[in-house]
C-alpha cells in the first residue's frame, strides 16, 4: 500500500474531529446533569441549616434538662452524600435513630451518633455520672437513648410547627445499632441514591464533644425548603387577591355614592351636616381612604349561678347530683431516676416539692378545684378547705 493510500483526506479528518467534539460535549453535558442532581444550591443549604438551627436549639434545652448537663448544639453543616458511599462516612459502628413524620410532612429522618456518645447519654439517663459508661450497649441502654431522642424530637417538631405555621408531628423513634461495612442495622437507611447529611456539633458538659448527624432523602430536604420559602407566599397571594377585589369594589361604591349629590348640586343645596363625613374633603375618587374602625364589643354571657332552671330542667340536674366522683388530696410531687426508684426500700425518705405547712391540692377526678390544710379527725387524716374556685369554674374543670 502506498503512503498516499495510508493518508486520510481532509474531509475524513474533519469528520473525526467533529465526532470527537460531539462525544466530548455529550459527556460534559451528562457530567453536568449528574453534578446538578447531586448538589444543592446555596439557598437550599442555608434554609436547611436555619431549619436545623431553630429546631435543634430547643432540643438542646430539652436534652440539658434530661441529662442535668449543659448541652450545646451548634449551627449545622449541610452536604450531599451518595448512599453507596455511606461506608466512608460511617466506617465504624454507630447508633441510628429513625423518625417518621406523621403529620405536616411525609418522610423519614435518620439520626446517627457514635456508640461512645450514646453510651454516655444512656449512663446519664440511668442516673450515672457519664464518666465510665459501658460501651457494650444492651436493650436498657438503647431504650434510654431512645427516650432521650424522643424528647428531643418532640421539641424539634414543636419548633417546626412554629416555623412552617402548621401542625408537625412525628412517630415514636426506633433505634438500632448500625454497622454499614457489615450490613447490619442498615434497613433504617433511606433507599434513595442521594441523601442530605446535616451534621451538628454536640457538646454535653465535659463529657461529649462530638457530632450528631441527620440523614434525609434529597427530595424530602427540598420539600422542607420549598415549604419554608414558598408555603407562606402562596397563602399570602391567595389571601391578598380577594382583599384587593374588595378594595376595588369599595372604591367604586364610594365613587357612585358621591357622584349622585355632585351631579344634582345645581338643584339642591346641602349643609355640612347633611353630607356624610366619609365624603367630605375628598379630592381623588380613585385613591384609598382611611376605613372607619369597626365597632367591636365584648360578648356578654350570663353567669351560671344566676340562671333559673325550669322544673323539669332542675329535676334532670338533681339526677346528676348522685354521681360519685373521685376526690384526692395531693401532698406534693417529686421526680426520681430509674436508679433511685430501684434503690428504694423500707425506711427510705422521699422529699417532696412543698414546704411544711404549705396548702395541699384537692383534686376531683384529677382536676384541681381547691386548696386546703391537713388536719387530724380522731385517728384519721382530713383536710380543711381554705381556698376554692367558683361553682362555674368547678363545673368547667369537671368536663
Amino acid at each position: 500500500m502506498s503512503n498516499r493510500e495510508e493518508m486520510l483526506s481532509q474531509e475524513e479528518i474533519d469528520a473525526l474531529l467533529n465526532g470527537n467534539q460531539n462525544l466530548m460535549s455529550e459527556e460534559k453535558q451528562s457530567d453536568e446533569e449528574t453534578s446538578d442532581s447531586q448538589e444543592i444550591t446555596d439557598v437550599e443549604r442555608d434554609a436547611l441549616g436555619e431549619i436545623g438551627n431553630i429546631s435543634f436549639g430547643t432540643s438542646a434545652t430539652t436534652l440539658s434538662t434530661l441529662l442535668n448537663q449543659k448541652v450545646e448544639i451548634t449551627t449545622p453543616a449541610v452536604s450531599v452524600v451518595e448512599n453507596k458511599n455511606l461506608s466512608d462516612e460511617f466506617p465504624h459502628p454507630h447508633v441510628a435513630i429513625s423518625v417518621d413524620y406523621t403529620d405536616g410532612f411525609t418522610g423519614i429522618n435518620l439520626f446517627v451518633i457514635k456508640v461512645e456518645d450514646a453510651a454516655i447519654i444512656a449512663d446519664l439517663m440511668l442516673g450515672g455520672d457519664g464518666t465510665s459508661p459501658d460501651t457494650e450497649l444492651n436493650d436498657i441502654h438503647l431504650s434510654a437513648v431512645q427516650e432521650a431522642m424522643n424528647q428531643m424530637m418532640g421539641s424539634a417538631a414543636t419548633s417546626m410547627s412554629s416555623i412552617f405555621d402548621k401542625r408537625v408531628d412525628i412517630s415514636p423513634p426506633s433505634i438500632t445499632l448500625m454497622d454499614v461495612n457489615n450490613d447490619e442495622g442498615t434497613d433504617k437507611i433511606p433507599d434513595n441514591d442521594l441523601l442530605v447529611k446535616v451534621s451538628f456539633r454536640l457538646k454535653v458538659g465535659e463529657l461529649i464533644d462530638s457530632n450528631i448527624m441527620q440523614l434525609l432523602p434529597i427530595d424530602f430536604a427540598r420539600e422542607f425548603v420549598d415549604e419554608l420559602l414558598n408555603g407562606h407566599e402562596d397563602e399570602q397571594t391567595q389571601t391578598e387577591k380577594p382583599v384587593q377585589e374588595e378594595k376595588t369594589m369599595n372604591v367604586q361604591n364610594d365613587f357612585d355614592s358621591v357622584k349622585e349629590p355632585v351631579s344634582s348640586a345645581a338643584n339642591h343645596s346641602y349643609s355640612q351636616e347633611q353630607i356624610p363625613a366619609s365624603h367630605t374633603n375628598q379630592q381623588h375618587f380613585g385613591s384609598e381612604r382611611p376605613v372607619a374602625e369597626p365597632n367591636i364589643q365584648s360578648a356578654a354571657f350570663s353567669e351560671f349561678e344566676n340562671n333559673k332552671l325550669e322544673a323539669h330542667q332542675q329535676q334532670n340536674l338533681d339526677m346528676l347530683m348522685d354521681i360519685p366522683l373521685k376526690v384526692s388530696v395531693e401532698l406534693g410531687r417529686t421526680k426520681k431516676t430509674i436508679k433511685e426508684i430501684l434503690e428504694m426500700g423500707s425506711g427510705s425518705i422521699v422529699e417532696l416539692d412543698k414546704l411544711a405547712g404549705e396548702p395541699v391540692d384537692i383534686h376531683v377526678n384529677d382536676k384541681l378545684i381547691a386548696k386546703g390544710e391537713v388536719v387530724v379527725i380522731d385517728e384519721n387524716f382530713g383536710v380543711r378547705v381554705t381556698d376554692i374556685v367558683s361553682q362555674t369554674e368547678r363545673i368547667q374543670k369537671l368536663r
